[in-house]
């Protein structure tokens, strides 16, 4: 029996139309390399271009793998705009040179969004491929030339969060319009590589950069928009909330996925959201159901319309913020712990953490299979903050391994001094006014401390 959608249902999909890829991501959570078998053919794309629009999608954004390497992308792309749909792509820009610019440009793609994970060495080592950070720039170049409006995206971890600065003037310098800023999370090859992953206490000298950057990006025209697992009922909350809203007051009420977002994949598996995990989320496939049906009689699809709260569990089951929040984001709980409802990658929560002089560690417990959306299963230990790094974490993370700008600090000689006493101070009012004195501490560190997710 369908049912009645709360808000409008899937107004943005985005669209996985093949797995094929030329880069060699090593944080890739779809493991992209290859197509895969039984991807749709061109009818059975075309189709579902139909039924998107019939259903009111009002924006599909392409993505892979490399969605330009699927040899009928452009007629799939033409049909989406004779829909008069919105029609925007992610690329790694591998081989978007000036020819493949003009044609984008022909077909009318609104928007770009190319992925720049970091300075020259750091970039062409997460994706895999020498050359590929200077391939991202001649992209850049060909979009400006033929008057395609491109973004970028960027992930951090624990190479690429030094040079977010730097990023950002890259980006300014180019001309780009816009700039989604994400955690890494373990997911397919990420989870492979889980050195990468920041911890939760390192989030507390990457959030006021963000929150600086961001500022710095009204002032220079670069739109700087955090995504989905960054941020949470921190200082900067409504901060990095109202910037995407473009004004209006906003702040973080729930993972939306199958509400206003859709992800499809190439073989016409359709999840609530693209990064979902498919063996846990996939609503159907289109070979199967149409599209309306899958949309609104699968539990997967609608699984974020009750905003309850009884899945939450650990720290976000007893958070002031939980009736609002619901856990985060879904997919960065669910990589983590193979279950949603307890979000570590939290501003609020590492504050509080702070706060009673405690930290949060991850550590992996279970590897993943090795397919694509695939996830390990992490244990979170509760340790004081006073604990030694440990050896076999790879150097952690802290504001002063952070590259500015020389000009920067030439600008502003107290720069690192202001945002360095942000976040001194943030921890010292969640002390004063979030942890009452009399309260007892969140984990009796002379118990044990390890909180244990289960595998099924």
């Amino acid at each position: 029996m369908s049912r009645k959608p709360t808000l409008d249902r899937s107004t943005y999909a985005v669209w996985e139309i093949t797995l094929r890829c030329n880069l060699k991501c090593i944080h890739c959570g779809s493991r992209a390399g290859d197509a895969r078998d039984n991807e749709l053919s061109t009818e059975e794309a075309l189709d579902l271009v139909h039924q998107m629009a019939d259903e009111g999608v009002k924006e599909i954004s392409l993505i892979g793998g490399e969605a330009f390497l699927r040899k009928d992308w452009l007629e799939i792309a033409k049909e989406i705009r004779k829909r008069d749909i919105l029609l925007t792509m992610v690329t790694g820009a591998y081989g978007l040179g000036p020819k493949m610019a003009s044609q984008i440009a022909e077909v009318g793609f609104d928007r770009l969004s190319i992925s720049l994970d970091g300075l020259e060495k750091t970039h062409d080592y997460l994706r895999g491929r020498e050359g590929s950070y200077a391939q991202c720039l001649s992209a850049f170049k060909a979009l400006q030339e033929v008057g395609v409006p491109f973004a970028a995206n960027t992930q951090i971890n624990r190479l690429s969060a030094p040079e977010l600065p730097r990023i950002y003037e890259v980006l300014r310098d180019s001309g780009a319009i816009g700039w989604q800023v994400q955690m890494t999370v373990p997911m397919g090859n990420a989870v492979d590589n889980h050195h990468l992953l920041l911890q939760p206490q390192e989030l507390l000298d990457v959030y006021p950069v963000i929150g600086y950057l961001l500022r710095r990006g009204m002032r220079d025209g670069l739109l700087l928009g955090p995504g989905n697992n960054v941020g949470y009922f921190g200082p900067y909350e409504r901060l990095f909330r109202t910037r995407l809203t473009e004004g209006e007051p906003a702040f973080w009420i729930g993972s939306l996925g199958g509400v206003i977002t859709l992800g499809i994949e190439s073989d016409g598996t359709i999840k609530a959201d693209p990064s979902l995990p498919t063996d846990d989320y996939a609503g159907g496939n289109i070979r199967e159901k149409s599209l309306k049906e899958i949309l609104y009689e699968a539990d997967q699809l609608t699984l974020n319309d009750d905003h309850g709260t009884d899945h939450l569990w650990g720290f976000c089951q007893g958070c002031e913020f939980g009736g609002i929040c619901r856990g985060g984001d879904l997919w960065t709980a669910h990589v983590f712990f193979d279950r949603p409802g307890n979000n570590p990658y939290c501003h609020h929560r590492s504050l509080v953490h702070a706060a009673r002089d405690q930290q949060e560690r991850l550590v992996l417990a279970q590897a993943a299979e090795g397919v694509p959306f695939d996830n390990g299963v992490f244990d979170i230990e509760v340790v004081p903050a006073s604990s030694p790094w440990p050896e076999d974490f790879d150097k952690k993370f802290e504001f002063d391994d952070i590259d500015w700008p020389k000009e920067w600090l030439e600008e502003d000689p107290e720069l690192l001094d202001k945002i360095k006493d942000t976040r001194d101070r943030s921890v010292d009012v969640w002390r004063e006014t979030r942890i009452p004195k009399a309260s007892p501490p969140l984990v009796q560190l002379g118990d044990s401390a390890r909180l244990r997710t289960p595998t099924t």
